[in-house]
């Protein structure tokens, strides 16, 4: 086993990966960005290199300077976690050039699997059903057009090297196709660096169910049980649980699935293998080649610690069980405890933890980065803490859970913490019959009404005074969050939410707007949000241009009501 292991990573899932090694006896050693200097990743490892600077591409996104540090700390090897450089092949294969041990799977099949087209002709190769979709990148709109009249709508236009729902857009109609494509072709270079983009159909309330694969080697891939991952919101799950409510009968046939995608592609250490469900047939999605955040709840039902499998696997050694030695035991739920807020659109809110106080008891887990007192930057991801409650089953899993969340103590800034309680409480939930639409469509709202908020009309919530949607399904989210900042008056100033760069300047100076047309398109804690027209009118000023920062509550637009001129009609 390893003596010292480098974490290339920061918040709640070095902190994890931390605690493992030292449960092995290996040294956890960790790299910091300006902003984590004092953060708890930091002072969980026995060392650490500072990294100079703050915006991820300066920092944990630098594979020369993690190499590095890993280097002049002694590291025998380099664990990735999730996000960030975990499925960069180009690094993984850089650390073993560097003579570092890659504690994640070969390069190669990593790159099979990274992008998304060769995995699905992977998928296809190995007898697994895939979504009808071009197998192919698309290079303009008009084979997307053509896709969408031979198959119908609605589309979904994906990043080739995409993931965690960044780089997927949705067109429902033909009107929606320019926009989508030129939407994920941007997200796509910004968060992949390729802005290559395939099409397939999209189904429209599916299941997104996952399997959990570790593969001691190419032809020993084992596959630990199937999770739910349905409840999203902006393609980004909230809550996670295993085994799966209403398709456990197929899990068999998934995880034969995922074990002969993982053997068709040479693949080793541990992955999820994540498809979609919809009329009880299953489809491939796509392989994540990394730990996944919500691993948690598959340790939770069959007792294996899975980073420790990890780290046995880079280091040569045996795991000491098989397939039939997986036995799962009683049912795991994981909430996402984002820095988010629910009224707004799920919009990111950053900010510095004034309290926080996590729950306990016999089955509750948390694993979180931070502490009272901490400040969670804008710069990275909203995940404050994952909150899991296993139970002898879904009920007691589920109600454990919720006493959980109401010990859960967040203060200085919004959480999900009361979405999570409404989600846990809807009908589609405790049924088990909630799809990847559930949030969107506006099917929750009925357990709103034992949470204290007073329903206004079918798209708006009445919450403190102010009309907010929580699930619109006639208002994007990001229109939402707009019409909050702004009010709902004739015009009036278009304000940065929070600190983020401007991806995207929409409209132009003199523009007629309507209620919820895009103005400028906003990135922060790698969300991509659209500020839209609070109101009718025309827009009188730009202020920012693509490429700059925004400070939170900065007018980034100015909006005059009615057909009146532009007040500086020079300004663009």
């Amino acid at each position: 086993m390893f003596s010292r292991v480098l974490i290339a990573n920061r918040g709640e899932i070095a902190v994890r990966i931390a605690r493992t090694c030292r449960e092995l006896g290996i040294a956890p050693l960790a790299v910091y960005s300006d902003v984590d200097a004092a953060a708890l990743h930091v002072t969980t490892a026995d060392d650490a290199v500072h990294l100079p600077g703050v915006a991820p591409t300066d920092t944990y996104l630098d594979k020369g300077a993690v190499i590095d540090a890993a280097t002049s700390l002694g590291a025998e090897a380099i664990h990735p976690g999730y996000g960030f450089l975990a499925e960069k092949q180009d690094f993984a294969q850089a650390v073993i050039d560097a003579g570092l041990v890659w504690i994640g799977p070969p390069p190669a099949a990593m790159a099979l699997v990274g992008d998304k087209i060769s995995a699905r002709r992977t998928a296809e190769g190995a007898g697994v059903p895939v979504v009808p979709g071009l197998l192919d990148a698309v290079e303009d709109v008009a084979e997307v057009q053509a896709f969408a009249e031979t198959h119908g709508f609605p589309i979904a236009i994906k990043a080739s090297g995409g993931g965690g729902g960044r780089g997927l857009k949705v067109a429902r109609s033909a009107d929606e196709v320019v926009d989508a494509f030129d939407s994920a072709r941007r997200e796509a270079e910004a968060y992949f660096g390729s802005s290559a983009v395939y099409v397939e159909r999209y189904l429209d309330a599916p299941k997104h169910l996952e399997v959990q694969i570790l593969s001691p080697s190419p032809d020993d891939a084992l596959w630990l049980g199937v999770r739910d991952c349905s409840l999203q919101r902006r393609h980004q799950k909230l809550i996670e649980e295993t085994p799966p409510p209403t398709a456990e009968h197929l899990a068999p046939g998934m995880g034969a699935a995922a074990v002969a995608i993982a053997k068709a592609c040479g693949y080793v250490n541990a992955g999820t293998v994540e498809m979609l469900m919809q009329d009880d047939r299953f489809y491939f999605l796509e392989v994540n080649a990394r730990l996944q955040v919500e691993h948690t709840v598959t340790e939770e039902l069959f007792g294996v610690d899975l980073v420790a499998c990890q780290l046995r696997i880079a280091a040569g050694e045996a795991l000491g069980f098989g397939q039939e030695d997986l036995v799962p035991r009683g049912h795991s739920i994981e909430c996402r405890i984002n820095a988010e807020d629910p009224g707004r659109g799920f919009i990111p809110s950053p900010g510095r933890l004034s309290a926080y106080k996590e729950p306990g008891g016999r089955g509750i887990r948390v694993d979180s980065g931070y502490r009272a007192g901490d400040s969670l930057p804008a710069a990275y991801d909203s995940l404050l803490a994952k909150l899991i409650a296993t139970g002898a089953d879904r009920v007691e899993a589920r109600t454990k859970m919720l006493r959980a969340l109401d010990e859960f103590v967040i203060e200085g800034l919004s959480s999900t913490i009361e979405a999570h309680k409404l989600l846990l409480a809807s009908p589609e939930f405790v049924e088990g019959i909630h799809t990847t639409r559930t949030i969107e469509d506006g099917s929750v709202l009925d357990a709103l009404q034992s949470a204290e908020i007073q329903l206004e009309e079918r798209d708006y919530l009445l919450i403190n005074g102010l009309h907010v949607a929580l699930w619109s399904p006639s208002m994007s989210a990001s229109a939402v969050a707009a019409v909050h900042e702004s009010g709902t008056g004739g015009g009036g100033d278009i304000r940065a939410p929070m600190q983020g760069t401007i991806l995207k300047v929409v409209a132009t100076v003199g523009d007629r707007v309507e209620v919820g047309d895009a103005i400028v398109i906003l990135e922060a804690m790698k969300m991509e949000t659209t500020l839209a027209a609070p109101s009718t009118g025309t827009v009188a000023e730009i202020r920012v241009a693509a490429g700059e920062t925004a400070a939170s509550g900065d007018v980034v637009a100015v909006i005059t009501p009615g057909d009146a001129p532009p007040a500086s009609p020079d300004q663009g």
